[in-house]
């Protein structure tokens, strides 16, 4: 069986199964024995560590004993199974927030995100300040149509606190049958008072490639998160936006913002798409990503071996706060190679790898094992990716046409009133009339599709751009 490297920033995907699942069978257990005291019950022999430390004698008995008096004192009967899986959960945990126990139900639903389809109300979370941090609603889904936005906090689910629930409790809280609802109490930076947002959870399914041809021949090119047919998918998309474009393509724009990520795999399939691997001259060893961890099998090195797709046409990759992990390996090594110039707002700053390691055909790890660098060497954990050129989220909301031309563009002579008639530029009409709806609508992308033209204009004056 493969095992999956996932490098997502999330440690949850907000889901419901796509079909029912409980399990007959019973994880049995050694019975426990009521003892006189619990301090009288023997204890195991010490362990050796891996530093030959032995493991405290006390340390095992406090474990025994506590599984004993939850047992023996508890307000209600626990079974050995709900504490041991606690046991495991805690344990793991404890590690850092990416690593995590997965029972069957979270085993499932990380299959099923990684292959595409899955239910829920489409976020991806992290735990932060013991509250939930989103890090990005996924496009076309409940969260991103109601405007719940990266960087945003759950305090509260249908009501009740989320510091007061365990990270699984409020993952299960969100979950639910397509069609149902429920209410999140969110923070947001700037806002006075918590947000409320009523979402009805649906059945999923994520789009991880959308395209569509800018104006002069430039493409737009969205990866919404890295799966398994991603790069494939990515690649077929420039191939059909050059041939409805009569074979021509000056260049595009790769918008990574609110990717939280994916498969380690598909991150580097990316970016072999846009890397000719005979002309890289043997710089930084023709490295896209490597990892650094603690055992021989955490040492991870991909190379370079494909051919660029758009024969070294510009590339313009937005990124922001919500862009982490596999987002973070494509802009970085695409950054370092200088094969694309990077535009935005600093990434998120996850830089670990997670290895998905199989307990039993149900039950899995999800363990934190290394970190990921670019091909310089840069780590990115705790530092994101930092755009070449910094471009805020703003919003266009003047109506009045004459100054939203000003403030895109300088004010042309024909533009002005009572302007000497003549033959009027009716392509840098149409290019201006465009770049108003573009502002309003996505004013990073307006800000990157300039900077694009710029880059095109320099590469045919015979200059690099950069």
């Amino acid at each position: 069986m493969k095992i999956p490297i996932i490098i997502s920033a999330v440690c949850v995907t907000i889901v419901l199964s796509l079909n029912s699942f409980s399990s007959t069978q019973e994880i049995k257990s050694p019975s426990v024995t009521k003892p006189t005291s619990p301090l009288s019950r023997p204890v195991a022999p010490a362990i050796k560590s891996e530093k030959g430390q032995s493991v405290n004698d006390e340390d095992i008995n406090r474990f025994t004993n506590t599984i004993i008096l939850i047992k023996d004192f508890y307000v209600q009967p626990v079974g050995d199974k709900t504490l041991l899986d606690d046991a495991v959960k805690g344990m793991v945990s404890g590690l850092d927030p990416h690593s995590e126990y997965l029972d069957s139900e979270a085993y499932k639903t990380l299959l099923m995100t990684t292959s595409g389809e899955f239910g829920g109300v489409g976020i991806e979370v992290t735990p932060e300040y013991g509250i939930l941090k989103i890090v990005a609603p996924m496009d076309d889904t409940p969260a991103s149509k109601a405007g719940i936005k990266s960087g945003d906090y759950i305090v509260a689910i249908d009501g009740k606190l989320v510091s007061e629930m365990s990270l699984q409790d409020a993952v299960e809280k969100m979950r639910g049958k397509s069609g149902s609802q429920v209410i999140l109490t969110v923070l947001r930076k700037g806002e006075k008072v918590p947000l409320t947002f009523k979402l009805t959870r649906e059945i999923i399914h994520i789009a991880s490639v959308k395209s569509k041809m800018l104006d002069n021949n430039f493409g737009y090119v969205r990866i919404t998160q890295f799966q398994e047919p991603t790069a494939k998918l990515m690649h077929d998309a420039i191939l059909e936006l050059k041939s409805k474009n009569q074979g021509r393509l000056d260049g595009i724009i790769l918008d990574l913002r609110n990717n939280p990520g994916g498969l380690l795999e598909t991150a580097v399939q990316v970016v072999n798409n846009f890397l000719d691997s005979k002309s890289l001259n043997n710089k930084y060893n023709d490295v896209i990503v490597y990892t650094e961890g603690r055992l021989p099998e955490a040492q991870y090195s991909a190379k370079a071996s494909g051919n660029d797709v758009l024969n070294g046409a510009p590339i313009v990759v937005l990124i922001n706060g919500g862009s982490a992990s596999a987002s973070e390996i494509v802009a970085g090594a695409l950054q370092d190679y200088r094969r694309a110039l990077i535009a935005g707002t600093t990434s998120f700053g996850k830089g670990s790898v997670q290895t998905v390691i199989p307990l039993d055909k149900t039950h899995a790890l999800k363990l934190t094992t290394a970190l990921y660098h670019t091909p310089s060497g840069r780590v990115i954990q705790n530092v994101g990716i930092v755009p070449d050129v910094q471009i805020e989220d703003l919003q266009v909301i003047t109506n009045k046409t004459e100054q939203d031309l000003a403030m895109i563009e300088p004010i042309k002579e024909y533009q002005l009133k009572n302007h000497l008639q003549g033959t009027t530029p009716v392509s840098a009409v149409n290019t201006l009339n465009t770049d108003v709806l573009l502002a309003h609508s996505d004013y990073q992308l307006f800000e990157a599709l300039k900077i694009l033209r710029t880059m095109y204009m320099l590469n045919q004056r015979g200059s690099k751009a950069f």
